[in-house]
């Protein structure tokens, strides 16, 4: 099972404060831990909401929002995407994670990735067949 790991913004990540070298440390080891271990198939911080942007989508109208955005504790600074047996063995590695925003309270989300097999019938062999395909060509890409 994949699982996403969201770890939430606070005041300062919005603020742009940058980790101490002893956090990029920290993280580092933690996520060597979970490479070692083969569970790690990618994770990143990001950069503030005030250098991104959000599209609206109301009917068939799309309208764009730069950002900053207000609600702090709706917001995204990283994540993590692991494979794992089950949801508590991504609880059990993330309760392993250094406090992600040391000095402040800091809060990480899980969440199980949606699999092929998921959508039942309606994703057919030819839709899984395109994507696949398209899947190949990005990784190829990057």
């Amino acid at each position: 099972m994949r699982f996403m790991v969201i770890v939430k913004a606070t005041k300062d990540s919005e603020a742009g404060k940058m980790p101490s070298e002893e956090m990029l440390g920290a993280m580092a080891k933690f996520n060597e831990e979970m490479v070692k271990a083969g569970i790690m198939l990618d994770g990143a911080g990001l950069q503030s909401s005030a250098k991104g942007a959000r599209i609206r989508f109301s009917g068939g109208t799309r309208s764009v929002v730069d950002g900053p955005f207000a609600e702090t504790k709706e917001l995204i600074a990283g994540y993590w995407i692991i494979q794992v047996k089950n949801k508590a063995e991504a609880i059990e590695w993330m309760k392993r994670c250094p406090a992600p925003m040391p000095g402040e309270e800091s809060e990480l989300e899980i969440r199980q990735v949606f699999e092929a097999a998921d959508f039942g019938e309606a994703y057919t062999p030819e839709l899984r067949e395109r994507d696949s395909k398209l899947y190949s060509q990005g990784v190829e890409q990057a």
